[in-house]
């Protein structure tokens, strides 16, 4: 039960950021001076795509209060970590994004840790 309340929720983040990366790409680079900021925040927020990213991504935190409401703190979050290797997987697959050697080899370790926490 854990496990499915866990992978749902990291499965709903994976999206939220996917789709706050692909409306950001969209937007162009946020430009934070105090002189634009709020026209700037309102033209990024009014965009569906980063709105539905934000929703994906607060549906998500609603499954993580499930999870440690049920389990140790310390055994769950090590398992977000698998977000973070699927993210890289389909940010190369959808954003065709550069993922270096040394990136691979970290996504390798993060798989490995993931497994190792899993079991204990």
């Amino acid at each position: 039960m854990v496990i499915a309340l866990l992978l749902t929720g990291i499965c709903l983040s994976v999206v939220g950021e996917l789709l706050l990366k692909y409306g950001m790409n969209r937007f162009g680079v946020l430009d934070l001076s105090p002189a634009t900021l709020i026209p700037t925040l309102f033209r990024v927020f009014t965009q569906v795509p980063i709105l539905l990213g934000f929703i994906f991504v607060f549906g998500a935190s609603i499954f993580w209060l499930a999870v440690i409401s049920r389990v140790q703190l310390s055994y769950a979050y090590p398992l977000l970590a698998f977000g973070y290797v699927v993210t890289a997987l389909l940010s190369r697959l959808l954003f065709n994004e550069a993922i270096s050697p040394t990136r691979w080899a970290g996504i390798v370790v993060i798989c490995v840790g993931v497994v190792l926490v899993s079991r204990s």
